[in-house]
């Protein structure tokens, strides 16, 4: 505990502290599938404003080793050997392809001093029947409502990411929307030796990388290539395997006839 009694001062929050929740949050807010399990990977870090503040040189320092932290818990998990007979292995993984990390001050004086309040999510948009969890440090119960997290995180990625399209679509985990932030986007099931950029949590039909999608950065125009064994359809018409063709600011992408996306650019 931070706290041990009434006469003591709370302790000194430190980066090591804030890693070690952020891992115990992590654990607690596993979303378990029919083939693998969920972790979530976008926190919201709320601190005292002394604690904000005394911290705030090295917050990008804490977000590299937290982030180093928990792709190495992930790691672990996966690595993990199951002796249940008769028990399949599932694979810990996150819904997005990097851990969203942000640290807040708390401007309304609810938590105190060498606490720390953590709120996480599983993906950029909170899940239908997923409340997300809310953890903190000292045993009290939780102060930071749902509203307000919510609105931070949205002011803060507005901030630092500049958002070219957006794709909604539903897989084995529910509604699903992904900011496109980048030029260059692969997507497909992935797996533990090929990362892709969106990461679809369905059956087998689908490729691990059964598509990509590219942004020309000077006219902001995107195109669209099949990479797959079963399929892409953009707009009802099946694409060429290997080559690139001009995605419509609006279009519906067919993946395996499995997954529909619903693609729009956003201006």
């Amino acid at each position: 505990m931070a706290q041990t009694g009434k006469n003591l001062q709370p302790a000194r929050i430190n980066g090591q502290v804030i890693i070690d929740q952020l891992i115990r949050n992590m654990e607690l807010g596993q979303f378990e599938m029919g083939y693998s399990v969920l972790a979530p990977c976008i926190f919201s870090i709320y601190l005292h404003p002394d604690d904000y503040a005394r911290l705030a040189g090295i917050h990008e320092l804490i977000r590299e080793d937290a982030r180093r932290a928990l792709a190495a818990r992930l790691a672990e998990w996966n690595n993990k050997p199951l002796f249940k007979r008769g028990k399949k292995q599932k694979l810990f993984r996150t819904a997005r392809n990097d851990f969203w990390i942000e640290f807040f001050a708390d401007s309304e004086d609810v938590v105190p001093a060498g606490d720390v309040e953590i709120h996480s999510e599983l993906n950029d948009v909170p899940q239908p029947g997923y409340r997300g969890v809310k953890t903190t440090l000292i045993d009290r119960e939780t102060s930071i409502t749902s509203s307000r997290v919510l609105q931070d995180r949205t002011v803060t990625r507005r901030g630092v990411d500049k958002v070219f399209a957006e794709i909604r679509y539903e897989d084995d985990s529910g509604p699903q929307s992904y900011f496109v932030t980048q030029n260059e986007v692969t997507i497909g099931r992935g797996g533990e030796d090929l990362s892709v950029d969106l990461p679809l949590y369905t059956n087998e039909e689908v490729s691990r990388e059964h598509l990509r999608l590219r942004r020309d950065p000077v006219t902001g125009g995107f195109t669209v290539a099949d990479n797959s064994r079963n399929g892409t359809w953009l707009n009802g018409r099946k694409l060429v395997r290997g080559k690139e063709e001009p995605l419509p600011d609006r279009a519906r992408i067919q993946v395996a006839e499995v997954i529909t996306l619903s693609f729009e650019v956003k201006r």
